[in-house]
C-alpha cells in the first residue's frame, strides 16, 4: 500500500497538480506526524479497546476511501487534510501487524523474518507495477493504494482473534513512554546515538520526497521501478550485518551507513541520464547501506542498551524521535530547499538546479557523520544477539 503511492506523489503533485517543492515536502510529511502519533493511538486502541484484527480491518477501510478522495483533490489544503488523516489511519497499522504477528508465534525471533522480509517485496512489487504501467505522474498509484487497502481490510478479518491484553482504564503518557525509559539518556553513547538518529532523519526525507521526482525531470524511464533496487540490495546487505558487527563493531557500521547517505547524494548531484547514469543507479543501490547500516543497526544497538522490560518502549521512542520528529522536520526543510532552486520555464513547468539541491543533504549527512564519529565513544563488545536484525525492519 505505502510503496504505491508514495514514492511517486511528489512526481504527480508536482508535474500534474503544480504543487511547490515546500507543498510536496509537507504533503509527503504526513506520514511523518502519522508516525509520531501512532504510538498513542496504538497504545489506547490496541491494548485496551479493539481486537487487532478488527481494527486493521477498520483503518484500511476508512484509509482506501481517504485514497481515493486524495486522488480526486487539486487544492492543496484538501488535499494535505485528507493525506494527513489517512496517516494517522495508515501509520499504526505498521506497529499492529508486527504486534499482531508477534502474538501468534510460538517463536518470533526464529519466526518474524521470513514474514517480515515480504514487506519489502511488497514494496518492490508495488514499484516494478507503477513503473511498468507508467503511470507515475497521475493520480493512479494512489487508487491502486487505495485497492490494495480494501483488500488489506478483507483480509484483516480472516486473522486469528488478538484480543486486548488490559481492561480499558484510560490514556496515560506514562503507559506510552515510562519516565524509566529516560533513563537511557544518561548514557553519553545512547545520547549521542539518539540525536544523531534524529538529525540524519532530516535529510533522508530528501530522499524519499524528492528522488522520484528529480529522476523523472532529468529523463529516467521507469523511474519507480528502477527506484526498488535500493529494496532488493536492502535484502542483500541484511545479510552482511552480522558480519560486520564482529569486524568492526556498532560504532564503525553505523559510521558505514551514513557515509554512504553522504556518497548516495553526491551521486544524485553528479549523474545524469548519458554518461553519468551509472551514479544514478549506485545511489539508488546505496539505500540498501544507508538503511541496513543504520536504522537495523540503530535498532539491534538499542535493543542491546535497554534493560529486557524497557527493549518495546525505546524502540517506539526511537522511531517517535525519528520517523516522527526529525523527519516531520525534514519534510519542511526539504522542500523549501527544492524551491529555492527552481527556476520557471516559458512554457509554464519549473527547471531545478539537481546539482545544488543534493548538496544540501549531502553536507547535512557529512555534518551528523562527523558528529557522531567524534562523539560516539567506540564500545568494544558488539551485539551478541543478531535475531532483532530480521525483526528491526519496521519501515521503509
Amino acid at each position: 500500500i505505502w510503496g504505491a503511492w508514495y514514492v511517486t506523489l511528489g512526481t504527480w503533485l508536482g508535474q500534474q497538480l503544480h504543487f511547490s517543492g515546500a507543498q510536496i515536502g509537507v504533503a509527503a510529511g504526513t506520514t511523518a506526524l502519522g508516525a509520531a502519533i501512532s504510538p498513542f493511538l496504538v497504545g489506547l486502541m490496541a491494548d485496551q479497546l479493539f481486537a487487532n484484527q478488527r481494527l486493521l480491518a477498520a483503518l484500511h477501510g476508512i484509509g482506501a476511501v481517504l485514497l481515493w478522495v486524495a486522488s480526486t483533490q487539486k487544492a492543496f489544503g484538501p488535499m494535505y487534510a485528507v493525506l494527513l488523516v489517512y496517516s494517522l489511519c495508515y501509520m499504526p497499522t505498521m506497529a499492529l501487524t508486527n504486534a499482531l504477528a508477534f502474538r501468534q508465534m510460538k517463536d518470533p525471533k526464529q519466526d518474524f523474518g521470513s514474514i517480515r522480509v515480504l514487506g519489502t517485496a511488497g514494496w518492490i512489487v508495488a514499484g516494478l507495477l507503477i513503473g511498468f504501467l507508467r503511470v507515475e505522474p497521475t493520480a493512479i498509484p494512489i487508487r491502486i493504494a487505495g485497492a490494495a487497502s480494501v483488500l488489506m481490510a478483507i483480509y484483516s478479518l480472516t486473522l486469528p482473534h488478538t484480543p486486548p491484553l488490559r481492561s480499558a482504564h484510560g490514556f496515560k503518557l506514562s503507559n506510552i513512554f515510562p519516565p524509566e525509559a529516560f533513563t537511557l539518556f544518561k548514557d553519553r553513547n545512547f545520547s549521542v546515538f539518539v540525536l544523531a538518529s534524529f538529525l540524519i532523519c532530516i535529510p533522508l526525507q530528501f530522499y524519499y520526497t524528492f528522488t522520484n521526482p528529480f529522476l523523472n525531470e532529468i529523463g529516467m524511464q521507469n523511474a519507480a521501478g528502477k527506484m526498488t533496487m535500493g529494496q532488493m540490495s536492502e535484502l542483500l546487505f541484511m545479510v552482511t550485518l552480522p558480519w560486520f558487527f564482529r569486524r568492526v563493531g556498532v560504532k564503525y557500521t553505523l559510521i558505514l551507513g551514513m557515509f554512504a547517505w553522504v556518497v548516495r547524494y553526491i551521486c544524485f548531484g553528479t549523474g545524469n541520464t548519458g554518461s553519468l547514469a551509472p551514479l544514478l543507479y549506485l545511489g539508488i543501490v546505496l539505500h540498501g547501506i544507508c538503511y541496513d547500516f543504520f536504522f537495523v543497526t540503530g535498532q539491534v544497538y538499542v535493543d542491546q542498551k535497554a534493560p529486557p522490560a524497557l527493549r518495546a518502549v525505546a524502540q517506539g521512542l526511537i522511531y517517535f524521535i525519528t520517523y516522527g520528529i526529525g523527519m516531520f522536520v525534514g519534510s519542511w526543510i526539504c522542500g523549501g530547499i527544492v524551491d529555492r532552486y527552481a527556476k520557471s520555464l516559458a512554457s509554464g513547468g519549473v527547471f531545478h538546479d539537481w546539482r545544488s539541491i543534493w548538496m544540501v543533504p549531502a553536507i547535512a549527512s557529512a555534518v551528523v557523520l562527523l558528529f557522531f564519529w567524534v562523539g560516539f565513544r567506540r564500545e568494544e563488545r558488539p551485539p551478541q544477539q543478531p535475531a532483532p536484525v530480521a525483526e528491526a525492519t519496521v519501515s521503509r
